[in-house]
């Protein structure tokens, strides 16, 4: 397009030139029609200046058509795009651990306080140890083994929505993955005529893995002693870590060395 408008306007510039080329037998009565109308030539004067606005407008868009930088250019920085890529590849086996340890208690050992049988509001050990033998047996945990120290074994039956987290968490860690390889293989075809995101149809196996471990066991061990003054009681317990957050919530203990605040809802 551009080009045609120039070639338009070196015709139109080409053709007012050429009406004024004239032969020499003519040039007297040229010379005497000019002197009889000056004003003609005034006339075209006005004309010709916009003819060359018009061209100079077309060649500043055709310089500037001419200044695009070329489709496939590279447009960032290498250094960034590799750098990202690197943390993401450090990271993309936490997928796989994520999906590993859903079958798998995450064990911890705390110590929480609770007012003794002294202190206002208090329990006794003996008190302390039915309200925990009845927590337990109310979350289907079960007597092993008691003594200083009481053993709990309980069954954790598997959880449908626990399985469809993992496939949606599966389905979002490898559809980054396949977008990550089709950036860095764009010339590469795959056969069949796939694409890299077919990956995401290998998150159903996450929820597939978690099922097939099926049930998962439990153990719980606790400890109660009580200070020299009954004030205080303590208890020690090691087990499942999310299972230790409900207990002590529930039972109102406050972890030892912690200070517990009462929240504004809480009378």
């Amino acid at each position: 397009m551009t080009r045609f408008l120039l070639s338009t306007l070196c015709l139109l510039l080409a053709g007012s030139s050429s009406a004024f080329v004239v032969s020499p037998h003519k040039a007297s009565s040229i010379v005497s029609k000019q002197q009889q109308q000056p004003m003609q030539l005034h006339v075209m004067e006005p004309f010709q200046e916009m003819l060359s606005d018009v061209a100079g407008s077309a060649l500043t868009l055709s310089d500037a058509a001419d200044a695009v930088p070329e489709v496939g250019g590279i447009s960032y920085s290498r250094v960034s795009y590799y750098t990202i890529l690197g943390l993401y590849v450090m990271s993309f086996p936490g997928l796989w651990s994520q999906i590993k340890r859903s079958t798998t208690a995450k064990i911890k050992r705390k110590t929480f306080v609770s007012p003794g049988e002294n202190a206002k509001d208090g329990k006794s050990l003996r008190e302390q140890a039915g309200e925990i033998m009845a927590y337990m047996k109310a979350n289907n945990y079960e007597v092993v083994e008691s003594g200083e120290t009481i053993k709990f074994q309980g069954l954790v039956q598997r959880s449908i929505s626990q399985a469809c987290f993992l496939v949606f968490c599966t389905a979002l860690g490898m559809a980054s993955l396949a977008l990550v390889l089709q950036i860095q293989f764009q010339d590469l075809t795959l056969p069949l005529g796939l694409n890299w995101f077919w990956l995401v149809a290998l998150s159903p196996y996450a929820g597939i893995y978690y099922w097939k471990a099926g049930d998962r066991v439990d153990d719980f061990e606790l400890k109660l002693s009580a200070n020299d003054e009954e004030t205080e009681n303590e208890i020690a317990v090691q087990g499942n870590d999310d299972e230790l957050e409900r207990m002590w919530r529930t039972l109102g203990w406050t972890e030892q060395g912690m200070l517990k605040v009462e929240g504004l809802l809480e009378s």
